[in-house]
């Protein structure tokens, strides 16, 4: 049985606003609750007792060296849900949609009371968010994030990510109006594609090189449109280039190089952020991209796909 199905399955005979031992135990096998506690005064193991709180249990300490007084703390001590008020079922149901790509509008999920209002779910996927962007910088640090050699080649291009107004209407504010291009890198080859997705000022040489520099191989065989930026540069540094002209085809007749894999991938991408609006600040933008690319570089290859993997992240940043 997958985890996605175990946790749903799970989740089906849990109700929504309040936590069962159940639930609690299959979070501590999986280390995202603690399963031991230490007194803060004896330092001995304290015990899970049941109690009127919100998640049914608590953490509790009567030793006699307590001179009559008692102990006690939370189930969520140390973990990434102690200081929410959200019950721990809402709290998964959230993570298993978050990593399946929140499909549901904020609305319908208050609707399914999986919290009281459309904050608290955007405080919830930020806290998400922030999780994947660390283990991408983490990921980015200890390996690298590097594309191409051997069998896997590199399309490049720059694509617009401005905030659009919908029938043009409505208030326009000053960092919606100005253009935010994002500079992607598609490694293509193998079992899936990689993108490296990096926001840039402007869309010339000195802005978008040093980007393909550290992120592509020497060697690589690179495709491109024709843009100015790449002319003559490519093959200087030792790739492979070449070279689509779009104003009179698709499709390279004489190489058959096309950029339609980043194409496709740019329609995927933008849907998913204009659907999540995560393109009405940079921070924010910023934000969603990187959750791309450790979706496309962590998530999907883990064996236990994104939510396995969000659940390891969750665990090596919160270890309870």
């Amino acid at each position: 049985m997958s985890l996605a199905t175990e946790l749903m399955l799970l989740l089906i005979r849990e109700p929504l606003g309040k936590s069962t031992k159940t639930l609690i135990a299959w979070m501590q096998r999986k280390r995202l609750l603690p399963r031991v506690v230490k007194c803060r005064l004896c330092h001995r193991d304290m015990k899970m007792v049941s109690s009127s709180t919100s998640d049914g249990f608590k953490w509790v300490c009567r030793h006699a060296s307590h001179k009559g007084r008692k102990t006690s703390s939370t189930v969520r001590r140390g973990s990434l849900f102690e200081r929410s008020k959200v019950s721990l079922a809402s709290w998964m149901t959230f993570i298993y949609r978050f990593s399946q790509g929140l499909r549901l509008r904020q609305s319908d999920m208050v609707e399914d009371q999986l919290a009281g209002s459309s904050r608290t779910l955007s405080k919830m996927a930020t806290v998400l968010r922030g999780i994947c962007k660390t283990a991408m910088k983490n990921y980015r640090r200890r390996q690298g994030q590097v594309v191409g050699g051997g069998q896997e080649f590199a399309v490049i291009d720059e694509s617009c990510f401005r905030h659009k107004r919908k029938y043009h209407r409505g208030r326009a504010a000053a960092t919606w109006r100005r253009k935010k291009w994002v500079f992607g890198i598609l490694g293509v080859g193998g079992r899936r594609n990689r993108p490296v997705l990096r926001l840039v000022r402007r869309r010339r040489r000195e802005n978008l090189i040093p980007i393909l520099v550290k992120h592509v191989r020497p060697g690589t065989t690179v495709i491109s449109d024709q843009w100015g930026a790449y002319r003559g540069a490519l093959a200087a540094l030792g790739y492979r280039h070449f070279a689509v002209n779009h104003s009179q085809w698709f499709v390279d007749p004489n190489t058959g190089a096309h950029t339609q894999h980043i194409e496709r991938a740019w329609l995927k991408y933008k849907s998913t952020i204009w659907r999540l609006r995560g393109n009405r600040t940079e921070t924010l933008l910023k934000d969603h991209l990187c959750l791309i690319e450790w979706t496309h570089w962590l998530g999907n290859v883990h064996r236990n796909g994104t939510l396995g993997r969000l659940l390891r992240d969750i665990r090596r940043q919160y270890r309870v």
